[in-house]
C-alpha cells in the first residue's frame, strides 16, 4: 500500500489509523446502483463444505456483481511503501552489535532535506547509492510500516465524519505538504480551512482523487505493528 511522505509522518507519530482507497467499479449500470453489503459469514459454506468468512464488499442490485476489498479484511497485514533510497552498509553495525540484515535494518535519522529515512542493506552495492526512489519501487525487505486491519467498511468519499477525518491524518501537521493543483479551486487561496474535513478533501484532490465525484471508497482502520529490526 502506498503512502506520500505526509501520511508517512503521521502514521509514525500515531495520528493516521484510518485510509481511504477508491473502488474500481467495473461498469455504472443504470438499471441498478451499488451499495454496501457483506458476503459470507452466518453459517455460509463453499462447495468444499468449508466455512465462508464474513467479508464486507460492495454489489451492484441489478447485475449482482459483487467485490471485496483487495486490501484485506480484519487481521489481515499490510506493509507500506514510501518514498526512499538505499545505500551500501560496508560492514555498518546497529548499535545492538548485529549488521544491518537484508529486511528492517532501518537507521534512526532523517535527511537534512526533510525527505524520509534513508534505508541501508548490507551488500546493497550496485543500486546507484543514495538515489530517492518512488514508494511503488520500495522492495518489501525495506519496509517499516507493518499495519494490521482492525476494521473494513465500505461508504461514499464525502460521507468522511469530522471524528474520521482526524483519524486519516487531516490536521494542521500535514499542512505544510499540501500542493493544491492550480485547476483546484481552492489554488492560490489563503489556507484557511474549517474544519479536518476540508483538510481532507484537500489532500483527496492533491493525491489524483476528485472529492467532488464523492466515489465509493474502502474504508480501512489500521493499527500499526511493531516488527523485529525497524
Amino acid at each position: 500500500m502506498l503512502f506520500n511522505g505526509a501520511m508517512v509522518r503521521a502514521i509514525l507519530s500515531g495520528a493516521k489509523t484510518q485510509t481511504r482507497r477508491a473502488i474500481k467499479l467495473p461498469h455504472h449500470n443504470p438499471l441498478g446502483q451499488w451499495e454496501a453489503c457483506t458476503s459470507g459469514g452466518h453459517g455460509a459454506r463453499d462447495r468444499k463444505g468449508n466455512l465462508v468468512p464474513e467479508e464486507v464488499c460492495i454489489w451492484h442490485t441489478r447485475t449482482g456483481d459483487t467485490l471485496v476489498c483487495p486490501f484485506g479484511q480484519p487481521g489481515d497485514r499490510l506493509w507500506g511503501r514510501e518514498t526512499h533510497a538505499i545505500f551500501p552498509t560496508h560492514g555498518r553495525h546497529r548499535a545492538d552489535g548485529e549488521r544491518w540484515g537484508p529486511w528492517g535494518g532501518l537507521p534512526s535519522t532523517v535527511s537534512d532535506d526533510g525527505k524520509q529515512i534513508a534505508y541501508y542493506r548490507e551488500g546493497f552495492d550496485r543500486c546507484d547509492p543514495g538515489r530517492w526512489r518512488p514508494s511503488i519501487h520500495m522492495p518489501r525487505w525495506a519496509c517499516r510500516l507493518v499495519l494490521e486491519i482492525t476494521n473494513v467498511r465500505v461508504e461514499q468519499l464525502q460521507a468522511i465524519s469530522k471524528a474520521d477525518a482526524d483519524a486519516e491524518g487531516a490536521n494542521a501537521h500535514v499542512l505544510p505538504d499540501i500542493r493544491l493543483p492550480r485547476a483546484h479551486p481552492r489554488a492560490g487561496l489563503p489556507m484557511i480551512y474549517g474544519d479536518s474535513r476540508q483538510i481532507f478533501a484537500d489532500l483527496w484532490d492533491t493525491a489524483g482523487g476528485d472529492w467532488g465525484s464523492n466515489p465509493w471508497v474502502w474504508v480501512i482502520e489500521f493499527k500499526r505493528v511493531e516488527v523485529a529490526g525497524g
